[in-house]
C-alpha cells in the first residue's frame, strides 16, 4: 500500500527517481529540484562527484525546508575514471556508446537523507554494467529514438538499451537512477513512517 510522505521532500526533477519511489509505495510530499553546477572539481573520481552533489542537492533544499525529510540523489556513470555527463547532442551520444561498447562500466548513485532534526545520511551505491559490442547500426537505431536526451552516459537501462546490455552485478533501481534498497534503508532508520 502506498502512502504520501506527509513531509517528505524529493529534491530532484527526474520523473524517474519519482517512479522508483512510488514503486515501492513511497509518494513524496513534495517535489522541488536542487538547481545545483553539477561539475565535477579538477581530479575529482566518479564516486565522490556523485556522492557530494547529492550532498549539495540535499543541503540546498534542506536550508528552506526546515523539520522535513529531504532525499536527494545523483547518478554518475564512468568507465574507468572517465566520467561520462549526460549527453549533450546526439554526437557526444554516439561517442558515449562507442566507448560503452564491449565493455564494463560503473554507475554510482549518491543519496543523502536529511531527517527533520537536521541530520543527515549518506549513502552511494555502485552497480557494475556489461555491454555487448556494439555495431554502428545498432547505435544508429538507438540515437533516433531520442531516449539517451539527459541520461547520464547516453543511455536509460529502462528503455531500449536494456538489449545492450550483457549482465549487471549490483542494484538494478541503482542504474535507473535511485537505489531503493539502500533508500528505504535509510528512510527507515531516520524514522520516516513505512
Amino acid at each position: 500500500m502506498s502512502q504520501t510522505g506527509q513531509n517528505l521532500i524529493l529534491a530532484s526533477a527526474s520523473p524517474r527517481r519519482l517512479e522508483l519511489l512510488e514503486q515501492v509505495g513511497i509518494i513524496p510530499a513534495q517535489i522541488i529540484p536542487a538547481d545545483i553546477d553539477e561539475s565535477a572539481l579538477k581530479a575529482e573520481k566518479p564516486r565522490a562527484l556523485a556522492a557530494r552533489l547529492a550532498s549539495e542537492k540535499c543541503a540546498k533544499v534542506a536550508k528552506d525546508n526546515p523539520n522535513c525529510f529531504i532525499l536527494a540523489s545523483d547518478t554518475i556513470v564512468a568507465c574507468g575514471n572517465r566520467i561520462l555527463g549526460k549527453a549533450r547532442n546526439e554526437e557526444e551520444a554516439a561517442k558515449f556508446l562507442k566507448m560503452l561498447s564491449g565493455r564494463r562500466h560503473n554507475v554510482y548513485t549518491g543519496v543523502t537523507l536529511i531527517s527533520p532534526d537536521g541530520k543527515a545520511s549518506h549513502k552511494t551505491v555502485c552497480t557494475a554494467v556489461k555491454f555487448k559490442n556494439l555495431e554502428m547500426s545498432e547505435i544508429d537505431f538507438y540515437l533516433s529514438h531520442d531516449e539517451w536526451k539527459g541520461k547520464a552516459g547516453g543511455y536509460a537501462i529502462q528503455g531500449l538499451a536494456a538489449r545492450f546490455i550483457k549482465g549487471i552485478n549490483g542494484s538494478y533501481s541503482n542504474v535507473v537512477g535511485l537505489p531503493l534498497y539502500e533508500t528505504v534503508s535509510m528512510l527507515k532508520g531516520r524514522g520516516y513512517p513505512l
